[in-house]
Formats: C-alpha cells, structure tokens, sequence
C-alpha cells in the first residue's frame, strides 16, 4: 500500500500538551539519577521537549561523568521503579489538560486518522502517564516514537513513520504527517524531521513565541475540537 490521500498521522507530545504532571516526572528523573550516578549533590539540566536520552546525556556531562555504554538502560530501571512507586501521586498532583481526552477520542474513531505519540519520554514512561490518566486506550503505542528510541527529538519523525509503514503499510510524507506538541523542540522536531506542527500554548511557551519560531498552526489549546480537527487535516 502507498500514501492514501486524506489520511493524516497524526503524533502527540504527552507533557504540557496532553497532560501536566505538575514536575512529578523532573522530580523522579533527578532522584534517579542521584541513585544511578552515586553523587549526593549534582547540577540539574533544563530544557522542555528533550528526549530523555538527552537529558540523561546532558545531566551526565555536567556531572562530568562519561556516559557509559549501557548506562541509559541501567538508568531507566532505576527511574521505571522509583516511577511505579509514584503513579497515585502522579495522579493526584496531575490533570488531563482541557480538551486533550475529546480530540484523541476524535482521532481513534476516525479511520482516516492514525493516532499516536512523538514524545521525549520512554516507552514505558508514555505508557504510565496515558494509563494513569485513562487515556491509553485512545492511542495506539506500537505506532510512535520515544525517548528511548534515539537521542534526538527530530529522528523520532521518520522513525514513527517507519514503524506505520511496517505496521499498516501506509506512507506517510511530511504534508500527510503532524505532530502537536507545546515547545521549540516539537517545532524543530517538526521542521527537520518533516512534518507539519500544530503547536498548543499550553506549556512554558506562549502562543506569540510559538508563531515566531514558524509553527503552521497555533493554538491556545486544544479545547476547540473542531479548530484542532481543521488544524490537523488542513
């Protein structure tokens, strides 16, 4: 099967798009890596839209500690476990944000749309949020792309159409591809991994900055579900 024109893939960025775990996730990567790396004081990254490969990258060499062949996958056991002992608390402190549960419900039931995620978090991690918030039941995983798929955000774009291509043997291009996301990293991941972005000023970054830095479309948030729908398909 090749491209079908109308049909759009359609790739959501979880933290501060869909979802806002109030700094549970930065809260348990950093307690993570104090376990992992065995300092009892270390200096903090910072930088929205990362993939957590990255930022364990970027944490290690202002640690000055030399990354290890295997030690993002020694990390992530660490972090899978201090993360599970965490969930209800996750929930209590977190929200869906406004509109996210209406628009992925939109999109699962849609047959011309493919739903699923570009985000900086793990597999695993996705997994947990999108469960502990009722919502993985609306996206199909075995679709996307993940920070624990490669260390930079923009390779994750054709690493999620390639997975659709096996998968549903459709072609996506870089006008039938979208991703939705709140931060310069989704744009960027946007415009060098070849897709289109419809951005949501719903994180650390408003609507004003979001259009300077070329998003296609920008949106308060995803509340209007048919201005998010017009957004996607146009």
């Amino acid at each position: 099967m090749g491209e079908h024109v109308g049909k759009r893939l359609v790739l959501w960025d979880i933290d501060k798009t869909l979802l806002d775990v109030e700094g549970v996730g930065f809260e348990v990567f950093s307690a993570a890596f104090a376990e992992y790396s065995g300092l009892t004081e270390h200096q903090e990254t910072r930088g929205a839209g990362r993939t957590e490969w990255r930022w364990f990258h970027d944490t290690l060499l202002a640690n000055g500690v030399d990354p290890a062949d295997d030690g993002f996958a020694r990390f992530l056991d660490v972090q899978d476990r201090l993360f599970a002992a965490r969930a209800a608390e996750m929930v209590e402190r977190g929200r869906v944000l406004a509109g996210a549960e209406r628009i992925l419900r939109h999109c699962a039931e849609d047959s011309d749309i493919i739903s699923s995620l570009l985000t900086g978090n793990t597999r695993r991690n996705a997994e947990r949020k999108l469960t502990a918030f009722g919502l993985d039941h609306l996206v199909d995983f075995s679709l996307g792309a993940y920070g624990d798929d490669h260390m930079d955000r923009p390779e994750l774009v054709s690493i999620a159409r390639r997975r659709v291509y096996e998968r549903v043997g459709v072609q996506f291009t870089p006008a039938t591809t979208v991703l939705v996301g709140d931060n310069a990293n989704d744009i960027r991941a946007a415009q060098e991994g070849g897709a289109r972005i419809v951005a949501v000023a719903t994180g650390e970054t408003d609507a004003a900055t979001l259009r300077s830095l070329d998003a296609d479309t920008v949106l308060d948030d995803l509340s209007d579900t048919d201005a998010v729908l017009a957004a996607l398909l146009g």
